[in-house]
């Protein structure tokens, strides 16, 4: 099996840096473009199937990158991104900051992270990507196919915590990956291999998530 986990492209709220969580917020025009470049740098991939998170911003990209193919697209809530509670829709850049001061430990202490009303832990959302990542790896009649996956920026950090096998003070990894970008991963005999991380098929530039 081989696998694409693709963080999905811009929105409004990216742009202006609001914690988007799990409110349904569609894809902008820029995201929109940087999906189109991202389906014709994976023009040749000839997916088999697609999950998605089920929000819009996850499924549009998903659908555009796919284009032309007859892929089943199937909606999968353990990849939808991390939920914040009552800090959806907040401020979280460095010069627009609405948060508690504590919620730093968010980006640089994800172990100490203080869960917000009605949000999750990185343990949380580990934990369900897990569950998704082990039964899409045990599917046999899944073996020999490539599969698309779109997702979010903490929903796909903690997926690639779970492939790497690190704990949660390690969360991130190499960083919150950019919007659209691509990582490519080999699963035979349901073990995973990282063959490539956060790559991007377009030249545009973007600014980095925390500014």
């Amino acid at each position: 099996m081989k696998i694409y986990f693709v963080r999905h492209g811009e929105t409004d709220w990216n742009k202006a840096r609001r914690i988007q969580g799990q409110v349904d917020i569609p894809l902008n025009e820029f995201g929109r473009h940087l999906a189109e470049e991202t389906s014709k740098g994976l023009a040749d991939v000839p997916f088999d199937i697609c999950y998605t998170s089920p929000l819009k911003r996850a499924v549009e990209t998903a659908r555009i990158i796919l284009g032309d193919r007859k892929a089943p697209v199937i909606e999968d809530e353990r990849i939808e991104e991390m939920a914040f509670g009552e800090f959806e829709g907040k401020c979280c850049s460095k010069k627009g900051w609405e948060l508690p001061e504590e919620f730093q430990r968010f980006f640089d202490d994800p172990e100490h992270y203080v869960v917000p009303s009605g949000g999750e832990g990185f343990a949380d959302v580990k934990r369900r990507t897990g569950q998704f990542l082990t039964e899409l790896f045990q599917n046999d009649g899944l073996k020999d196919s490539v599969v698309l996956v779109t997702t979010h920026g903490a929903a796909l950090a903690g997926i690639l915590n779970n492939i790497k096998d690190r704990p949660v003070g390690d969360y991130w990894g190499v960083g919150v990956h950019k919007n659209c970008a691509v990582t490519e991963v080999d699963v035979y005999c349901g073990r995973a291999q990282i063959i490539s991380e956060n790559v991007v098929y377009y030249d545009d530039e973007v600014a980095p998530w925390e500014e």
